[in-house]
Order: structure tokens, then C-alpha cells, then sequence
């Protein structure tokens, strides 16, 4: 009998995956997995004592998958990976394809097929003390970026993703340039930003920001928002997300890049604490054997 791990967030989203589990864990015995159902906890890899299981089943939204993702590639296994979207904006499992009804995700993973999946690597330079961190979604910094991070569990239950909006409000008082040095794979320039975006899935808070990105390509897609007033810089945004091209807004694709600026400034990784600068990115093509479901 293949075993498997459901690794799930009681908190997320509105906090009712943890009512779900019983059915959950019955899909998948019916399917022939001896399934063990594991509360997550911060701070302790999920993955301790579990390193030989067959299938990770991730239960809760981009940052409970980022978490998980990150003890999977820190004692370097290769598990199947499969998806039920517990969360808020549950970014990642959307690009998936993956249903928001518990039951029929599951489904969804038990019937589906395995895909390599890119994965997102960030390397700190010069900063021994820091252990790279991996992203399935997005790495972000500069306004609005680490909104994720700010934004209060219980607003998030109550009102879901417009708790996001009343956090990113609060963000407008910090508003600052970057002065940025980038490193891609074809060139290298300076840019004062506002805001950096680097893709590896397809939205952010379900908005389809980076309409070229895939999951599949093995590279990076990177926006880049210049630091000019404030008003004319939300209107370049703004504008770009509407399709209406803006020498504001720069776009590029790239497998690496690397990041450097003199400011203390925090970023983020699918919604979680990303580190500081400088840093290199890698797309690491294929990384990840995720569960996806066949008619996607």
C-alpha cells in the first residue's frame, strides 16, 4: 500500500479544512493510500519523520503550500505533490487547476496525473545565515508586497480577501523607492522601483497580473513598477493590468536574476517572510511532481 502525508493548516482560510479531514483521508484510503493526516506547525519541519512517504497532500492556501514546500526541498525528497486549496487567495492551486471543494480536490489528485512543476529558489549573498528559501507562486518586495504577511488571521477569516485591501491601505504611509541593481540572464541595469514582482505562477490574489506566465517554462516573469509620484505610479499599474503597455512598468522573462540594493528593505515569498538583499533567484525547471488534474 503506497503511503501518504495530508499535511493540513487548521487555520487557513476560514479555518473549516480541519472539519473536512475525515472525508479527505477516506478518498484517499478508498483509493488504496494508507493516508496520515498531520496538523501543521510552524516552526518544525512537516516532513520529520515522514521522509518516506509516496504522496504530500498540501491542505491550505500559498503560504501553508510554501511552507511545506520548503521542508520538502530542505532534506532534498521527491514525493508526489498534491494540492487542496484551504486558504484565502489560494493563487497556486488556481493555476493548478484545482477545485475549491475539499472533496473533489481530492478527487482531483487521486484521478490526476503527475507534472513537473517549476519551482522558484532564493540563494542570500553574502549572508551565511540564512538557508535558501523556495517559492511555488510569487517573490515579491516593495509596496504592497508584504501585505500578506501583515494582514491579521482573524480579519482574513472574517472578510477574507478584501482583508488584504484594508492591510495594503496601511502600506501607503511606507511608501519608498528601491534603488535596484538587476542582474538577468541578458542584462544588467539599474532601476528605482516602487515595486518588484517576480512570477513563477500566474496571479497574485487572483489577479492575472503576469498573463505570459506558466508553471511549465523554466523561467521567471518579472514586473518591475518605477518609483515616480505616487499617483502616477498606481496609474502606470493600473494601466498595465489592463493591457496598455507603459515605459513605467518594466517586463522581462529570465531563468535567473539577481537583486541588489543598498536599503534594509524585506521581501516576500507566497505571502511569507522572504529575507533581505541582496539575493540571486533561480527557476528551477521541473523541480516539483505535482498532482494535476487531467482535464487541465
Amino acid at each position: 500500500m503506497k503511503k501518504a502525508l495530508l499535511i493540513y493548516n487548521k487555520n487557513a482560510g476560514r479555518g473549516a479544512v480541519e472539519s473536512h479531514v475525515s472525508q479527505i483521508v477516506s478518498i484517499f484510503d478508498d483509493a488504496g493510500y494508507d493516508m496520515l493526516p498531520k496538523a501543521l506547525r510552524f516552526g518544525e519541519n512537516p516532513m520529520d519523520g515522514s521522509e518516506d512517504v509516496d504522496l504530500v497532500v498540501i491542505a491550505g492556501g500559498d503560504g501553508t503550500i510554501n511552507y511545506v514546500v520548503n521542508g520538502i526541498m530542505h532534506k532534498s525528497l521527491k514525493p508526489l505533490i498534491g494540492i487542496i486549496p484551504a486558504g484565502t487567495a489560494n493563487d497556486f492551486a488556481g493555476a493548478l487547476g484545482m477545485s475549491k471543494n475539499y472533496a473533489k480536490a481530492a478527487r482531483q489528485i487521486v484521478e490526476g496525473e503527475s507534472e513537473d512543476i517549476d519551482c522558484g529558489k532564493v540563494e542570500y549573498i553574502n549572508r551565511n545565515e540564512d538557508r535558501d528559501r523556495y517559492f511555488v507562486n510569487i517573490f515579491s518586495f516593495g509596496i504592497f508586497t508584504t501585505t500578506s504577511q501583515h494582514t491579521p488571521e482573524e480579519l482574513k477569516h472574517r472578510i477574507g480577501r478584501s482583508a488584504y485591501i484594508l492591510a495594503a491601505f496601511k502600506e501607503l504611509n511606507n511608501l519608498h523607492g528601491i534603488p535596484l541593481t538587476v542582474t538577468t540572464d541578458d542584462e544588467a541595469f539599474y532601476y528605482p522601483t516602487l515595486m518588484g514582482l517576480v512570477f513563477n505562477g500566474e496571479t497574485a490574489g487572483r489577479m492575472p497580473i503576469a498573463r505570459k506566465s506558466s508553471l511549465r517554462d523554466g523561467v521567471f516573469d518579472c514586473l518591475l513598477l518605477r518609483k515616480r509620484k505616487p499617483f502616477l505610479s498606481m496609474c502606470d499599474m493600473l494601466l498595465y493590468m489592463v493591457g496598455i503597455e507603459t515605459k513605467a512598468v518594466k517586463y522581462f522573462q529570465t531563468s535567473e536574476l539577481t537583486l541588489v540594493t543598498p536599503l534594509d528593505e524585506k521581501t516576500d515569498v507566497d505571502g511569507q517572510n522572504g529575507g533581505t538583499f541582496p539575493m540571486k533567484l533561480s527557476c528551477m525547471k521541473g523541480a516539483l511532481k505535482i498532482i494535476c488534474p487531467k482535464e487541465v
